[in-house]
Formats: C-alpha cells, structure tokens, sequence
C-alpha cells in the first residue's frame, strides 16, 4: 500500500512539472510575440496627460511631450519631427506606445518640403514615416534688444516662433523690410522714422499674435531717472550726451568709470563708480499690493570696452539688504567671456533678483518698504578675482515696469 502511494505522488510531481514546463513555454511564446518583431507603425498621437487629457491629437505644435500610438515601437533609435530630433527614452516605451518630447524648435521655412508634417520612427527592426500636421505655435516675445532706440536705429525683437510673419508693428508704426532669424528666435529691423509716441511690439504670425506687455520708446512709464525729462540724479558717475563716445544716445546718460580696482574692492563710492539718485517712487503705492515677479528694474547700456570681471550692484537706499547684481560677462553655464555693446541694449532685471541672504523677497513691501520710496543706487564693485584696470559703462533711463 505505502509503495502504491509513492508511486502515485511520483507521478502527480511529474504531472505537475510537465503543466509547469508548458505554461513556461507558453509565456515565453506570448513574451515573443507580444515583443518588437517587425517595423514600427504608428496609429496616432496622444497628449501627455492623465486620462480624461490623454485626448488624441490632430494637430501639434513644437515642444510638446506627446505619445505616439501603434506598434513595434520599442528598440527605437531616432524619431523625427518635421526632419528634427525629437527627445526620448526608450526605457519608458511600450511596444504600442512610446513617450517623446518634440523639439523646441523647428525652422519651418527651411523645412524640406518632402519631411513637412511627418514624424518619422527608426527602430533595430526598421522605420517608418507617418503623417501628421506638425504647425508652428503662436509667437511669444522674450525682450527687445534696446527699448529705447531712436528712430532709424536696429534693434532686434527676441523670442520664439517668428515663422510665417504677417505683421510687425513697433510703438504702433507697421514695421516693412524686417528680417526673421531662420530658426525663428529674432527678428532685426529698423524703427520707423515716424515714431514718436510709446507704444507695444505687436508680431502676427499664421499662429497667432504676441504683444509686449510694456511699451518702448516711452521716457516717462516707470523712469526714475534719465537725467534729462526725469533727473533726480544726486551724486557719483559723471554726466555726458556725447554722442560720438556713445552713439544711438537719448540726450544726457551717467558714465560708470572704474580704474586699477584691486579683486575683491568694494569701495563703489570712489570717483565715478556709482550712480544716485534723490528718493525716488519705485513703484506706486496703490500697485504694492501686485506680485513682485511681474515688476523688473531696466535701463540701457552701452560698453565699448571689453568688460571682464567686477559687478554692476544695484540697492536701495545705500543699503545693502537686497542686492542685485549684474554681470554679463559671465555666461549661464558658469564660463566668462568679455562683453562690449555694440551701440546701447536693454538691461532687465527682474525684482525677484534683488537677493537677501540668496533668496528673494516675498513681496513688494518686503523689498521696498511700505511706501514704495527711496533712492537708488547703481554701483561698480570689484567682488571679482583680478584686478579691473579699465571699466567703463555708459547708463540710462533707469525705470521699473511692470512686464506682466
């Protein structure tokens, strides 16, 4: 009897390995067949959003995460929008979905006409091209390189998506014979003999239009000093309207000098190194209330020597509380190269970069007071590591805007 029973468990193991044998080859069939086992295809694009968003898309504009549907879409090498790298991670793909960041930016016009409208997928296996309408979004405008420039000069609109210009308008004057950047980021043009008034920068593309917040050529919205309509200029810097040292000037500007300043002099009182001015409304008291982001300190300046270390400071009230500081030869990445101008350019500095202890103001009171007032102070420091043996910087218009 008990051998009976051993030889009936013997075969029940048996039985029990050969279904757990099978049910393993079946898996690694179904793994097989549900892997990439042929070219991608492609049946749509999504949006990269949670479900209810997760809409499919007709149409797409440039630097959009988005999904792209079908099948056999793993082991992807490139995909291409509009002939253009998009970014992605294979790890995060499916075999019917994978999840791709498009680029930034396309240069539409130089587009061959062959890649418009297509997104191409190239996977181990092979590739595949689908079409689908790739538009560019409505333009935006990121700064104007000199807001104050007289009529005749060039001056550069900056941002992104200037494609299929319609209209350009400066201080409401139609701007003719502008020309784009083919990547879409500036367009260089000369104000209109005929302006006179402020006013915004208007661009109408085929997308859509963007409009500045503030206006250009205005002389009076936010100046504190200009040291000619609105002078409040107390002491420091000398005062010129040369307009052969400074070219493209509006009447009267301050001159930051600075000579043989040893590393780490922060002694911006000493001749010509600052600029300051009586008290002064910063902003309206009756705007106090407003978020501080949407306000920045600007002003044009003109350097015709090569600028490499040392820090334009700017404070309120001779204090040193919050401080902003302004250093153009230094680049995002960390790296420095000298800086000059080539004629004057628009400085913004926005509020929220005037730093206590490395961190912004929460508030505009908190920043500036409970009335709004003071002077102002733009002062050259040496807070570098070399000495500074010829620094000179040519400052106007000093105003704070609202930008947003």
């Amino acid at each position: 009897m008990k051998n009976l029973l051993n030889r009936a468990n013997s075969r029940l193991l048996l039985i029990l390995i050969a279904i757990i044998f099978f049910a393993l080859q079946g898996c690694k069939k179904d793994s097989s067949l549900s892997s990439s086992s042929g070219p991608p295809v492609i049946t749509g694009v999504r949006n990269y959003v949670p479900s209810p968003g997760d809409s499919l898309l007709t149409r797409v504009g440039t630097g959009k995460w988005v999904v792209i549907t079908g099948s056999n879409l793993k082991g992807a090498l490139q995909i291409y929008f509009n002939g253009v790298k998009g970014s992605f991670n294979d790890a995060w793909f499916s075999d019917t979905s994978a999840i791709v960041l498009m680029p930034a930016v396309i240069a539409f016009p130089l587009v061959e006409p062959s890649q418009l409208n297509t997104i191409r997928f190239v996977t181990t296996k092979g590739e595949t091209t689908f079409s689908f309408p790739i538009v560019a979004p409505a333009p935006t405008i990121s700064g104007i390189s000199n807001e104050s420039a007289n009529p005749g000069d060039t001056v550069v609109i900056k941002g992104f998506n200037f494609f299929f210009i319609q209209r350009v308008s400066y201080a409401g004057v139609d701007v003719k014979g502008f020309t784009a950047a083919s990547d879409g980021t500036g367009i260089k043009m000369a104000v209109p003999a005929s302006v006179s008034t402020p006013g915004p920068v208007i661009v109408t593309t085929k997308s859509g239009t963007a409009t500045t917040f503030y206006n250009v050529h205005d002389f009076a919205t936010g100046v504190l000093n200009n040291y000619d309509s609105i002078n409040t200029f107390a002491w420091g810097s000398d005062v010129s309207n040369n307009a052969v040292n400074f070219p493209g000037n509006n009447g009267n500007y301050g001159i930051l000098k600075a000579t043989n300043v040893p590393a780490g002099n922060g002694s911006w009182w000493e001749g010509g190194r600052s600029i300051n001015t009586n008290e002064v409304q910063w902003v309206p008291a009756a705007n106090l209330q407003d978020t501080l982001n949407n306000y920045s300190l600007k002003f044009e300046i003109a350097v015709k020597k090569p600028w490499t270390d040392g820090s334009i400071q700017i404070v309120k009230d001779f204090t040193f509380t919050y401080s902003a500081f302004y250093r153009p030869w230094k680049n995002a990445n960390g790296s420095n190269a000298p800086f000059k101008t080539n004629g004057w350019q628009t400085v913004i500095v926005p509020l929220s970069n005037f730093l206590k202890n490395g961190l912004p103001a929460q508030t505009l009171t908190e920043l500036l007071g409970s009335t709004g007032k003071g002077a102002i102070n733009v002062t050259f420091t040496n807070d570098g590591a070399t000495v500074v043996t010829d620094f000179e910087a040519a400052i106007d218009n000093i105003r704070i805007v609202k930008t947003r």
